[in-house]
């Protein structure tokens, strides 16, 4: 991760490009004022001064562009370099929903990825792990809950689709085992 995503702030302000928030820059004061006015809170909490500095560096690193408008407003936006940064962030904060009850079912998640993929191979074991899924073999990995949508965004951030099998189980071996590695009763 590079030093721009350290800060929380600029991390914060990134995802708000991403989340589509408008945020633009006009050449004269009124034209700014009515601009920020118009930003959602988020926007708001952010020193202008530090906004600028911050798109600045988002400029020098391709993570966003600047769109001159008719209107002498300056627009921008996210750069493909950028949404695949805002990307890996919502990898980071990827969680598992626990239900208040148990459906009984285990979600099994299973690859054969080739040797000459390992890095990525070992990605997404620690990431399976990460987000709570427990190994059963080097290549396959259990959770109680469900997590179809999850499992589908890591696969497909990592492209790993064609390589990745996911589905449900009812009955497993050892499952007593796996109950309490889970915390389930």
């Amino acid at each position: 991760m590079t030093k721009t995503f350290k800060s929380p702030i600029k991390r914060k302000i990134l995802l708000l490009l991403a989340g589509g928030v408008a945020l633009g820059f006009a050449r004269n004061p009124k034209s700014q004022r009515r601009a920020f006015r118009t930003l959602k809170k988020d926007w708001q909490e952010i020193n202008k001064q530090y906004l600028y500095r911050v798109m600045n560096e988002f400029k020098q690193e391709r993570l966003v562009d600047y769109v001159e408008q008719e209107d002498g407003v300056t627009k921008i936006v996210l750069t493909e370099k950028g949404k695949l940064k805002t990307l890996k962030f919502e990898i980071d904060a990827i969680k598992i929903p626990k239900p208040l009850k148990w459906d009984k079912k285990w979600r099994v998640v299973m690859f054969d990825i080739p040797e000459k993929r390992r890095a990525e191979r070992n990605i997404l074991r620690e990431k399976l792990k990460d987000i709570g899924f427990k190994e059963i073999q080097k290549s396959v990995f259990i959770h109680p809950f469900p997590c179809l949508k999850e499992v589908n965004f890591i696969t497909e951030y990592f492209q790993l689709r064609n390589l990745v099998r996911h589905g449900e189980m009812i009955n497993i071996s050892n499952e007593e085992e796996f109950k309490l590695k889970f915390k389930l009763y």
